[in-house]
């Protein structure tokens, strides 16, 4: 049967009626591009499911007339994986009606939440019940929990809990061929074979269909406590983050950045001043938290600071008298890319390489891409802890050289046993680079479980893997 969305179209208005599909071109036109504006697709139509068995039963038809779907959150990517192909052969399925939090219990730390679901309301909705979800990231006020467990996203808080696969209790999915499985008791001990929440997390909507996550929450922050250090380089850096590790778990957040990221946020972002008298070549930003109003984390932070300090791990250090404070070197560092963004533009590359080794190839990968291609600047900064970083590389050259630099970094990358997606996915704007680089028995491992589960590739197509 050749395919035909429009006979999909029909068969879903027929049988949901009109409020389950959209078909004005000016209502689709702002889903039909990603969240960067690098990727434009088409689209005759969205689907608005408002529940796991109308999900079910619009990927039953979608199998039925081979019309390829495109599940669709909040639209914020960072790899094109939410954006229908070009051919308009595709529909999208767009899971933002299904935004009920189910369940939420404070005794046992756990949610249910759908798939729609925004993050920043179900950060609200845990701090009711005084609890928390434990992942934040730029984007929580538009991202949806469906997205997050697709992308297997992380943020800043994955030093202490993990990205969203530790956070990840069970899954309800609707599967290619319309099948409902439902894995949202989160059994603890469950060894009936192939786990298929897992193979989920972080599939980027090409197995399936995410519709609620049964979730780990963890007891709010009480209090906490938010430094900024110097730092003489990356080693310093972690040698600093392994020491305060060692004598307390209440470190949650520690970011890394470079001096030139600092100036170009001073420089370019109105309202913020430097956290430290002296200039520095590095610089870490460490978030405490406490479950406890009595005890606070910042007289424990400033112990080991000051002790870092004598040992000469750092070279300076202030921790944020007030809350405005805290906050105010937290938009430092979420303003980097934004920095970039008002001084030309940059590369971007979401990459990781083991922990120890980190702090040599943020060093030795940029002096690296500096000296290839003379007059760019290459910097990295972010999540240190994690061995993921964001790797920059700033250029006053046309957008052709961008494909050069992007692959000599990610040789780098792979070159040091890391990958070049830490925490954005695949997409498809890392397809081609992800089949370059990674070992044969890896892509040939994802091709024949995709084929398993999804034969007629319907499910995202052109995402992941082909």
């Amino acid at each position: 049967m050749k395919r035909d969305p429009s006979q999909l179209i029909a068969a879903v208005n027929e049988r949901f009626g009109r409020k389950a599909v959209v078909t004005d071109a000016d209502a689709i036109a702002p889903w039909l591009t990603d969240w960067r504006g690098r990727f434009h697709g088409k689209a005759l139509a969205i689907l608005t499911p408002g529940s796991t068995a109308e999900v079910a039963a619009m990927v039953g038809l979608a199998a039925e007339y081979r019309v390829p779907l495109v599940p669709q959150g909040g639209n914020t990517s960072m790899v094109g994986g939410a954006t229908p192909s070009g051919d308009g052969s595709a529909l999208i399925l767009s899971l933002r009606r299904m935004n009920a939090l189910r369940t939420i219990d404070a005794a046992s730390n756990a949610a249910v939440a759908e798939a729609g679901m925004i993050l920043a309301d179900l950060h609200d909705r845990a701090a009711e019940a005084g609890r928390r979800f434990p992942l934040t990231l730029g984007a929580r006020g538009s991202c949806t929990i469906g997205g997050l467990v697709a992308t297997n996203a992380g943020g800043t808080q994955v030093l202490r809990f993990g990205p969203m696969r530790s956070l990840v209790a069970g899954l309800e999915a609707v599967l290619p061929d319309g099948s409902i499985h439902d894995g949202l008791s989160g059994l603890k001990k469950d060894n009936r074979g192939y786990s298929l929440d897992h193979l989920l997390i972080g599939s980027e909507g090409t197995l399936g269909i995410v519709t609620a996550a049964a979730l780990k929450l963890a007891p709010a922050v009480a209090a906490r406590a938010v430094a900024w250090a110097g730092v003489a380089d990356p080693q310093a850096a972690l040698d600093l983050l392994l020491a305060m590790q060692g004598q307390s778990d209440l470190v949650e957040g520690f970011e890394i950045i470079p001096e030139a990221s600092l100036d170009l946020v001073l420089k370019h972002i109105p309202g913020t001043r430097g956290p430290l008298a002296r200039n520095h070549r590095w610089h870490v930003l460490i978030e405490a938290t406490s479950p406890d109003a009595a005890e606070p984390p910042g007289g424990e932070l400033e112990r080991m600071l000051g002790q870092a300090l004598e040992q000469g791990r750092i070279e300076d250090a202030a921790i944020a008298s007030s809350e405005a404070q805290a906050e105010a070197f937290w938009r430092i560092r979420d303003s980097i890319s934004e920095a970039e963004r008002a001084a030309g533009g940059s590369i971007a590359h979401d990459i990781s390489v083991p922990v120890a080794d980190m702090p040599r190839f943020m060093v030795a990968a940029a002096a690296e891409v500096e000296r290839a291609f003379p007059g760019v600047e290459a910097s990295a900064f972010g999540h240190l802890g994690d061995g993921n970083v964001h790797f920059h590389v700033r250029m006053g050259r046309s957008e052709a050289e961008a494909s050069p630099i992007t692959r000599m970094v990610h040789d780098l990358v792979t070159a040091a046993g890391g990958s070049i997606s830490a925490e954005h996915g695949i997409g498809q704007m890392k397809l081609e680079e992800f089949e370059r680089l990674a070992p044969h028995g890896r892509i040939a491992a994802l091709r024949g479980i995709k084929h398993a589960l999804d034969p007629q590739g319907l499910m995202n197509p052109g995402k992941l893997v082909r």
